[in-house]
């Protein structure tokens, strides 16, 4: 079912491949250069990856081996120094600024270690806010939001604000925040770094769900355990896909 990584992918092709249905992701040739004066760093050294509609993958790797680089880029954060990008079958590549919020907001659904959630506001509000940024109006977006606290089991919270929730609903309220744009893409990064073992059993069970019910789920995660709950794994050491 998971589509391979792609070794022999060309560096820059004009497009992408017209054999198969467009990936979600497909991204070839990736490098990615930080430059602080004369000092130069090279985060990624040429990664080729195509992640399918669908698939549920885990990105691996210890500290220093460019995951948080692969899943800015990935996220539209930030852009490859060279290269080739396609998110949903758009060239990340030719975007400006504007265009890069605008994929971030239509396309990509975020869920952090962090959380991220604003205090003052209710699960409700919260949900809310990407509607609210791509200006779906106001009964719209309360009926979108619900909806996505009830398929995470949180439509009796609606009127809760984060510090009432545990970290474990904490952390789906952010999941229903990441899916209520309907995303083609679920980028997950350390979501349970701040959870104990009970909150991330239940964080990573929502994932498997949603994997299930055809969501593409990319986890970001340097714990063998976790990264086992994921259909495929893909290893990053030194910046290269080991």
């Amino acid at each position: 079912m998971g589509s391979a990584l792609t070794a022999d992918a060309p560096t820059q092709p004009s497009q992408p491949s017209p054999a198969r249905s467009t990936p979600v992701i497909e991204l070839a040739g990736v490098h990615k250069v930080y430059r602080t004066g004369s000092l130069e760093v090279e985060a990624l050294r040429g990664i080729s990856l195509t992640i399918s509609q669908g698939e549920y993958v885990a990105v691996m790797g210890p500290s220093g081996s460019g995951k948080s680089t692969l899943m800015h880029i990935l996220g539209c954060l930030d852009v490859p120094t060279s290269g080739m990008y396609w998110l949903a079958g758009e060239d990340v590549g030719v975007m400006d600024e504007i265009e890069l919020a605008e994929i971030r907001n239509r396309r990509v659904g975020f869920v952090f270690q962090q959380f991220n959630l604003l205090p003052s506001l209710t699960a409700l509000r919260n949900v809310e806010m990407p509607l609210a940024y791509g200006g779906v109006p106001r009964e719209r977006r309360r009926r979108q939001a619900t909806a996505a606290l009830e398929r995470v089991g949180l439509g009796d919270r609606l009127a809760h604000r984060p510090g009432e929730l545990s970290g474990g609903q904490q952390q789906r309220v952010a999941v229903a925040r990441a899916l209520v744009t309907d995303p083609a893409l679920l980028l997950a990064d350390e979501p349970t770094g701040n959870l104990d073992s009970s909150a991330s059993e239940e964080v990573l069970s929502l994932f498997g769900e949603l994997h299930r019910q055809g969501r593409t789920v990319v986890l970001i995660t340097h714990e063998a355990d976790i990264a086992r709950r994921a259909q495929r794994i893909v290893r990053l050491r030194d910046g290269a896909i080991a």
